[in-house]
């Protein structure tokens, strides 16, 4: 029997890059089935743009979407992904973005680790993972970004703000996920953190990241003060209060 796969994808504002995305992911799909059954779930934060349309009109098979009043960010999108799947007996979740910076070809490899672990990180900062097209200072301030946490978070995890991930349900299961409340790349490191506080396998493999093409960056000062801010309370936390993170997102 093959694998329930769904894979979550937030959108806003990706109508130059939506169709192009979604149809790599569908022949990708296409040539797993065997072992896999991937669907597709896209959230939208209200695109004014369009994107939403664009992909409904795809007509594409085992493709849901969920569309939000207004835009509430990426945790949300995400949180809500989790708790669709969940209702529907998926196995394992996809966390993906939507611009064509996440190469689907590479979904394979971080599909069969997922065989070994409960989360797997799709890693831009280890043996074989690269960047392209970015700027010096995009580099510099997310590797500081990944340095920063897995520093005061002491945590043995490469790449802590990426968002090219594979999560098991069990790892799902076990998370009071209405506690989770970061929006932007502080989710991130707060599932990532969960997963390594409460036991549970982490494992990370290389992957290409590709600036996007088309479309506008939805990185912001707001989202880089969050998850720094954030980290920085984690981290003074875990050393005054060692069980304070499990306790208050575990069911």
């Amino acid at each position: 029997m093959s694998t329930k796969v769904l894979i979550i994808l937030p959108t806003f504002n990706e109508a130059l890059s939506i169709q192009l995305h979604l149809s790599t992911i569908d022949n990708l799909r296409k040539d797993l089935k065997a072992n896999y059954s991937i669907s597709i779930l896209q959230i939208d934060d209200s695109s004014p743009d369009g994107t939403a349309k664009i992909a409904s009109n795809m007509n594409l098979a085992d493709f849901s979407q969920l569309s939000n009043p207004k835009k509430l960010g990426l945790g949300p999108a995400y949180l809500a992904g989790f708790n669709w799947g969940l209702q529907r007996n998926f196995e394992y979740f996809v966390e993906m973005d939507s611009d064509g910076s996440h190469l689907p070809s590479q979904l394979v490899e971080l599909l069969a680790e997922s065989s070994r672990h409960d989360l797997v990180i799709g890693t831009r900062w280890m043996p074989g993972g690269r960047i392209e097209n970015w700027s010096l200072f995009r580099r510099i301030l997310s590797r500081f970004g990944t340095i920063y946490a897995a520093t005061l978070l002491r945590l043995p995890i490469k790449d802590l703000t990426s968002g090219y991930r594979v999560l098991s349900r069990n790892f799902i299961e076990s998370l009071d996920l209405d506690s989770i409340t970061n929006k932007g790349y502080g989710f991130q490191i707060e599932i990532a953190l969960q997963a390594y506080v409460n036991g549970f396998s982490v494992g990370e493999v290389p992957i290409t990241f590709v600036e996007r093409i088309n479309g506008v960056s939805k990185m912001s000062r707001a989202i880089v003060i969050e998850a720094l801010w954030q980290t920085t309370l984690w981290g003074f936390a875990r050393r005054l209060r060692p069980n304070a993170d499990k306790l208050h997102y575990v069911k």
